[in-house]
């Protein structure tokens, strides 16, 4: 690589390296489930070129360690303490971890209480210990997390369900949390009980709302309903909730609320001894007070939702994908995924109620549970999904009414639930699947072809503690993935920028100090010397230079200079 010198004014003189022009420094965040409210999971991230993706690897440097079984997403939030860009991850043991998103130590972490043994206490489940279980969200504006936990009460042994909020910076709880939802949801006469309630579904954000789904517990057991509970941000004492009519109907599926940005959507699972239709088996459009109004355009459930029921065919075992079409007639769509293999468009501005929906294809002669999702490219738009260890994707039809038709299918290696990277929102488009309790790797494939792109990699790349149905995050060219007990990052490969000089200061005390621009999570070395013409063997590191904020790097001599001159060379790596 080409190295060019300058000299500084007064004693200091630097070298530093050339090469292409770096990218701007625009603020990056991963707030909620699948990066979106319409939960499309999509990421633009100009790193991941098909050809930089093909050799993505781990990076072994990065720690990760938490405590805990994980089931949530891991979030990304940048301008934590220090300038300093942070992975948010919770864990079944009810631990809340910051961790710092290039080395992965723990920036802060907390524990908000006992987590619920399943077994002994609650009436069934397949989750032990039950803590947080849903993907949390972040509002910036407050730089507040949301996430529900169920704790046991210590001297009781009572489980409950309570939605805190922490300050995302420092982990302290924030005032007015937690909410105690026993204690404060109420849909008409119905009365919310932890007991047989699970929280496995993401939060949202929506019009300054916090919304919580509710489902029950696997095995269906005890009296339990789908819940939506509305929280207001600036008054956590006027809770909200909306509850199924009907016993069941849990709203449970991981990919949680989706939203328009107005309103808020939700899928239900199956009810149990309905004669009428009391709520499941459905996509519901709740306005931002929780009513389900305006007749049938607020909801969709197939005909045949009886017999779905009767044969625990949830419609709600993914969460609704919201998705627009242009040239589609009407192209404003909700995408649901049953239990019964069938994918279902529906007009997400007027449902239609009890009706045939708008396009209905039988994709898979198997159960459909995890998180969909959603992109465009220049040949169309898709929905993607996972099931039985196989990413299936479907290209929806610019048509009256639009249509569903095959694209192509090829094995994840696991059951995890995908996600898609584009360089800018409709080229280099990747869709990432994840072999979750399979292979434990992660795979890219083309996302107009299927072709496979990144294969799982070598040893360094097996991950071990995946859950099913769970997915992973891109920021900043790299990859995080919170499984058991650790939370592994990947990056693709980058190339070294010039190294664009924003700092250089001489302090009070006698340390020099210097600064400069380059592509995140890049290991840069300083060296000094006072006689430049030396071979640089003979050179002395000084040390790493630490990245203070996204691509924001700063380093400083303390040592007294005695010399005439002193000469300061940077190095990657």
């Amino acid at each position: 690589m080409k190295t060019t010198c300058a000299r500084l004014t007064l004693t200091f003189a630097w070298c530093v390296f050339a090469g292409v022009a770096p990218e701007s420094v625009n603020a990056v965040n991963v707030t909620e489930h699948h990066n979106h409210p319409s939960r499309n999971g999509l990421y633009v991230d100009p790193a991941f070129t098909t050809t930089a993706a093909a050799r993505l690897s781990r990076d072994l440097t990065f720690d990760g360690t938490i405590v805990g079984n994980v089931y949530a997403q891991p979030l990304y939030i940048e301008g934590g303490p220090g300038g300093k860009a942070m992975v948010i991850a919770v864990t079944e043991s009810n631990y809340v971890y910051a961790l710092d998103a290039l080395s992965g130590g723990v920036v802060w972490s907390t524990n908000v209480g006992p987590p619920v043994p399943s077994t002994g206490v609650l009436p069934c489940g397949n989750v032990l210990p039950v803590g947080i279980s849903g993907t949390p969200v972040v509002d910036l504006p407050s730089r507040a997390l949301f996430f529900d936990a169920m704790i046991r009460d210590t001297i009781t042994g009572t489980p409950k369900h309570f939605i805190f909020s922490l300050n995302v910076d420092t982990g302290n709880l924030n005032p007015g949390w937690p909410v105690d939802v026993d204690a404060t949801a109420i849909s008409g006469t119905t009365l919310f009980n932890s007991l047989a309630q699970g929280q496995r579904g993401a939060l949202a954000l929506v019009g300054g709302n916090l919304y919580v789904p509710y489902g029950g517990l696997y095995g269906d057991c005890g009296t339990y309903h789908g819940w939506v509970v509305g929280v207001p941000l600036n008054n956590p004492t006027q809770v909200m909730a909306w509850a199924t009519s009907a016993r069941g109907g849990g709203a449970w599926a991981v990919g949680g609320i989706a939203s328009d940005g107005v309103d808020t959507f939700v899928a239900t699972g199956n009810t149990m001894g309905a004669s009428a239709w009391g709520g499941g088996e459905a996509i519901l459009h709740l306005l931002p007070n929780l009513a389900l109004t305006n007749g049938t355009a607020n909801y969709w459930t197939p005909t045949n939702w009886a017999t779905l029921d009767s044969r625990d065919l949830d419609l709600g075992g993914s969460g609704p994908v919201l998705l627009d079409v242009p040239g589609a007639t009407p192209s404003k769509l909700v995408a649901a995924f049953g239990k019964d293999g069938n994918v279902y468009l529906a007009n997400r501005t007027n449902l239609g109620g009890v009706s045939v929906p708008l396009a209905q294809a039988h994709v898979v002669n198997t159960t459909i549970i995890q998180a969909a999702a959603a992109y465009q490219t220049t040949r169309g738009a898709y929905l993607v999904f996972a099931a039985s260890g196989n990413l299936y994707t479907l290209r929806v039809g610019a048509t009256n009414p639009p249509t569903i038709t095959t694209a192509w299918t090829v094995s994840e290696g696991g059951r995890g639930s995908p996600f898609v990277t584009s360089t800018d929102g409709t080229n280099n488009v990747i869709v990432w699947g994840m072999g979750f309790e399979g292979d434990q790797r992660l795979h890219g494939f083309d996302g107009d072809t299927g072709t496979n792109i990144f294969t799982g990699g070598g040893a360094s790349e097996l991950m071990a503690g995946t859950r099913r149905f769970n997915t992973a995050i891109a920021a900043r060219g790299r990859i995080y993935v919170a499984n058991d007990n650790k939370v592994y990052a990947f990056r693709v490969p980058q190339p070294v920028t010039p190294i664009i000089l924003t700092n250089l200061a001489m302090l009070p005390d006698g340390t020099f100090q210097l600064g400069f621009s380059n592509a995140s999570g890049t290991n840069f070395s300083v060296y000094a010397t006072a006689n430049p013409s030396v071979p640089f063997t003979n050179w002395a590191r000084l040390g790493s230079v630490p990245e203070i904020a996204p691509q924001q790097y700063q380093f400083s001599d303390s040592q007294k200079n005695t010399n005439a001159s002193r000469f300061y060379r940077v190095r990657q790596p």
